[in-house]
């Protein structure tokens, strides 16, 4: 039987709401700061195994499967906390990382640049710093 909006606003169960190619939006904070670290999907598979790891696991709709946050980089992320927002199609995890850094291209965050103010289109980075080399983790890199 499909839940109420009541059910899925105001009840005490989760009941996500995975979108049309079962996949539900993830943002990863970091625990202490609330840095945002990242944006990634999640599919019923991997948010069962988040739930019962306490590792962060994500769907990859580019290689179309399961992976685990820091299984080829050590950068594992530890979930303190799993939040899902009113209407339940948008999961908010707050993460401890070993290493300190959660984006593949080596910076700790994967939102290192922002629009130049004024600008319609050039970046600056707000992240000067690498924290890995992501040829040295990542063997598979070019």
């Amino acid at each position: 039987m499909k839940p109420t909006v009541y059910e899925i606003e105001e009840g005490n169960k989760l009941l996500p709401r995975f979108d049309l190619h079962e996949y539900l939006p993830c943002i990863t904070l970091d625990a202490d700061t609330g840095e945002v670290l990242m944006l990634g999907y999640m599919n019923k598979e991997a948010l069962e195994r988040t739930i019962e790891t306490g590792l962060a696991t994500y769907y990859s709709r580019s290689r179309k499967k399961i992976w685990v946050k820091g299984e080829e980089s050590g950068f594992f992320q530890h979930v303190k906390d799993i939040f899902i927002d009113d209407d339940q199609d948008t999961l908010l995890l707050k993460v401890k990382v070993d290493g300190g850094a959660s984006c593949h291209v080596g910076y700790r965050s994967c939102f290192y640049r922002k629009l130049k103010a004024g600008s319609k289109e050039e970046l600056e980075f707000t992240e000067k710093n690498k924290v890995f080399d992501p040829k040295i983790v990542y063997k598979h890199s070019s």
